[in-house]
């Protein structure tokens, strides 16, 4: 166990206290705070009592406690020292001396380090109730873990709504690759000591295993209850051992007082870091696929990763958040070893507007390219925000393909889905339909004088007729300007965020213009229904010369409307808002390079 470093004459818990910063749990030696550097309100930012050091698991800034109050204040550690100590303590001296202190608040105090001086009243806090040190079991071993983790989910169900909600759309799982991969049921609390017992006297170790501790009358337990009940997710590393298990909640868990559209963490570990006897669940690396794979896809989410494996057959590992990155590098290091030639970053879309995901997924580049390997980052549709829900997304397209060929031969003329020759083959396919339960002119969509024109008059008068029916509508697209690393707060997501982010219209000069054309629509068809069209182009059937994205959250459409020029902000397939723009100001897309011949 960790000793306290006591040559303080205070702690970091004083410092925290003297900043005003937000306790929202409390664990063994440490508790979670809101940060006060990235702002997350979350209580990411863990602050360890024991050792005087802070860290926070979103935006990674950590250090020691001087330096956490000399950069809130933008002054020096040794300044730091100075005045913590005198808004703390009565007796401590406004003289400084020479040496010591100064020397070692520059060097030693800002990483945490103890300093000489006097022995910190911890005992104190605990009089107050405010922290309460216990006692932390030594981490078992990998394979120890594994044993017992692996018969712990022998012994338990997954519960019928579990499994389904496994296997509906938003997961796509199927039975076989659930049972392969070992999803199971949280049990009930009061099965927890009993299936302990059980795992004891099969041989299993539980000290130092996550998630088991000693109860308040000495016996060995899991740190399961009603609020984190849900689906347990088998964390596998390279070795092909479970190291961990993380809970995906039935019921996200929420703070008292957080605002009532904040969802709550959905995703816990198994854990007993805060129980007598416990264990931190450590975050561990999940690794799913050939681990002599060439190439292998970083992400953020472990049941992320293993859907996304099961839906392309790709290796995947998976980190729990995306700046929790340090434990990649030990893993690269073996990848590298075995053949891995290319890491892909595969974090979600919001690496775009989000910095703190964006500075993760930075770091695996340094990584990979530490290790000898490349490294790249992956996009796909804006639409989807992860990896996996693109995928599923692309497994249902043939079903929304199959809709648009219901489409009758009218409804494709006049939406310039096909031209007018197609008439041909649908009185072909008609004629040699099964099915008798449409006549021709209800099979082709026209209306009964329609029709007469057609068997009087031929082809060209209906087409003529057909033609007065619709119209061609000119049309631009507008994207966000996006490189490697480069963030905009707003990007991919509604016109909310474009507001928060302290615009009132789109910043024409951040977009460049990305496509110009015409579309063919009924006449009568208002603005709405004509963008909710582009919306399903400009994602299933792009256009062969197209350089942008498909059509999303962010992106401006200017609609010619009667010799008029409209813009939208597209908030999502059936909602656009009328913005201001200047498309003068706009970028161009660079040519593409020709090819050498």
């Amino acid at each position: 166990m960790d000793s306290y470093p006591g040559d303080f004459p205070f702690g970091i818990m004083d410092v925290v206290e003297l900043l005003h910063l937000r306790i929202r749990r409390r664990q063994a030696n440490s508790v979670y705070v809101d940060c006060p550097f990235c702002g997350d309100r979350r209580g990411k930012m863990n602050v360890n009592f024991v050792k005087n050091v802070w860290r926070c698991n979103y935006c990674d800034e950590h250090g020691g406690m001087l330096a956490l109050y000399a950069r809130l204040n933008n002054t020096t550690t040794s300044d730091a020292y100075w005045e913590i100590g005198e808004a703390l303590c009565n007796d401590f001296h406004r003289e400084r001396p020479n040496s010591g202190y100064e020397m070692a608040g520059n060097q030693q105090a800002g990483t945490g380090s103890p300093v000489s001086g006097t022995q910190t009243d911890l005992a104190g806090y605990e009089r107050r109730g405010e922290l309460k040190t216990v006692q932390q079991a030594e981490r078992a071993s990998g394979q120890e873990i594994h044993q017992t983790l692996s018969l712990l989910l022998a012994m338990l169900p997954l519960q019928p709504a579990h499994r389904n909600h496994l296997h509906s759309p938003k997961r796509g799982l199927s039975d076989e690759q659930i049972d392969r991969i070992g999803f199971k049921s949280t049990p009930p609390p009061f099965l927890c000591r009993s299936i302990t017992e059980r795992l004891m006297k099969q041989g299993c170790k539980v000290e130092g295993v996550p998630g088991f501790y000693l109860d308040d009358s000495g016996r060995w337990t899991m740190n399961f209850y009603r609020k984190n009940a849900g689906i347990l997710i088998p964390a596998v590393g390279y070795d092909g051992m479970i190291h961990g298990l993380q809970i995906l909640l039935d019921s996200p868990l929420k703070q008292k007082d957080d605002p009532p559209d904040k969802s709550g963490a959905k995703y816990i570990w198994f854990s007993s870091s805060s129980k007598n006897m416990g264990v931190t669940s450590g975050s561990p690396v999940h690794f799913i696929g050939n681990p002599s794979a060439r190439v292998v896809y970083v992400i953020e989410g472990l049941l992320k990763a293993d859907i996304s494996h099961c839906l392309t057959n790709r290796t995947f590992a998976a980190i729990a958040g995306a700046n929790n990155t340090s434990q990649l590098d030990t893993l690269f290091a073996l990848l590298a070893q075995n053949g891995t030639e290319e890491i892909i970053e595969a974090h979600d879309m919001d690496k775009y507007s989000n910095q703190m995901t964006s500075n993760g997924a930075s770091k695996i580049y340094l990584m990979a390219r530490k290790n000898g390997m490349a490294c790249r980052r992956l996009t796909w549709n804006p639409n989807y925000k992860g990896f996996d829900d693109w995928q599923l997304a692309l497994r249902e397209k043939e079903q929304r393909e199959k809709e648009v060929q219901r489409m009758n031969f009218k409804q494709q003329y006049l939406c310039g889905k096909c031209d007018f020759t197609y008439i041909d083959g649908c009185v072909e396919l008609w004629h040699t339909r099964a099915e008798k339960d449409l006549d021709l002119t209800e099979y082709l969509g026209l209306t009964k004088e329609e029709y007469q024109i057609f068997l009087a008059q031929g082809n060209q008068v209906l087409k003529d007729l057909l033609d007065s029916q619709r119209v061609f509508r000119r049309f631009c697209i507008y994207q966000l300007c996006l490189g490697e690393t480069q963030t905009v707060p707003f990007a991919f997501k509604q016109l909310d965020a474009l507001r928060k982010a302290g615009y009132e219209q789109p910043p024409a000069a951040a977009y460049q213009t990305v496509w110009s054309a015409e579309v063919c629509c009924p006449k009568g068809q208002n603005d709405m229904e004509v963008l909710g069209r582009l919306f399903l182009d400009f994602n299933e059937h792009l256009p062969e010369d197209y350089r942008g994205r498909p059509l999303a959250p962010s992106d401006v459409v200017e609609l010619d409307c009667q010799g008029k020029r409209t813009y939208f902000y597209v908030n999502d397939c059936r909602d656009f808002a009328p913005v201001r723009f200047s498309p003068f100001l706009c970028k161009r897309l660079p040519e593409p390079a020709q090819k050498q011949e």
